[in-house]
């Protein structure tokens, strides 16, 4: 009965916001005002704990790319030594998922950097099957998507993976290589990427070369590092399963050209009739 919302405040040059109390949001759910029930900042004593995930494309198309992005997300995870764990899913036409705690980083890092490029690209599984894995966490749940471009032999459709997205409380951030890709997919794929982090509230990245991508690593570190969670009881008793539109405003007036991001809503529970 809890809805979970990481919510990311940014100033006018995509900086995080800090310092922000309860006071300052108000939470609508399909129109009506919610109570926060809880409510904290990045501060990693005091918010819930920190499952990350990082999905790495080690398809075939990624022979020209894939020793920098092993580099980055190396960088990445020593970088974020806070999180409760870590969830690695590296897929090619299979998908391989294993979580690590703090103390098996050496071991994650190892099966990061031994990945080589071969098969094709089964994406939309990889996110599933994340996705399953982390809606028994308790807490905030963070993905990270590094990929070169569209999917080209999952059992799941791109609609179906939305619906899995848009029914956890995961945010994800997408970071799309496609210098290698055609132009003829590239747009459709950059749009689908866009798609899948916007309604999680979080971002997408495309990166000019893969010598870029530890800047891009930095920022979504600094992401994470400023965001806030809440969380509320919804005052909607129905038990349809139907979608509910959350809405998370700011109330400060005195912050001009701030950006707020978090997720577009939640499936609410279902029990059948």
């Amino acid at each position: 009965d809890r809805v979970n919302c990481g919510v990311m405040v940014a100033d006018k040059q995509g900086n995080p916001i800090t310092g922000l109390t309860p006071d300052d949001f108000e939470v609508l759910e399909n129109g009506k005002k919610q109570a926060l029930k809880f409510f904290a900042a990045g501060d990693p004593d005091s918010a819930p704990p920190l499952h990350l995930g990082l999905l790495l494309d080690t398809s075939g198309s990624m022979a020209d790319d894939l020793k920098d992005a092993r580099t980055a997300a190396v960088k990445f995870v020593n970088a974020l030594d806070t999180a409760a764990d870590f969830t690695l899913v590296d897929f090619d036409t299979q998908v391989r998922v294993a979580r690590f705690g703090p103390n098996d980083y050496p071991r994650l890092v190892e099966r990061i950097r031994q990945r080589k490029p071969d098969g094709w690209t089964a994406l939309y599984d990889a996110i599933g099957v994340y996705l399953d894995g982390a809606q028994r966490q308790d807490g905030q749940k963070v993905l990270v998507l590094y990929t070169d471009g569209g999917d080209t032999t999952s059992s799941l459709t791109f609609h179906d993976m939305l619906d899995l997205v848009k029914a956890s409380d995961a945010t994800v951030y997408a970071v799309g290589y496609m210098e290698h890709q055609s132009s003829s997919s590239r747009l459709q794929q950059r749009l689908d990427l866009e798609r899948l982090a916007l309604i999680t509230g979080g971002l997408a990245f495309f990166p000019g070369s893969a010598k870029d991508l530890d800047g891009v690593f930095e920022k979504i570190r600094a992401e994470i590092a400023g965001r806030y969670s809440l969380r509320y009881v919804s005052t909607d008793t129905r038990t349809d399963g139907a979608w509910r539109d959350v809405a998370i405003k700011l109330l400060r007036t005195d912050l001009k050209g701030v950006k707020l991001r978090t997720r577009t809503g939640y499936f609410g529970p279902y029990k059948p009739p």
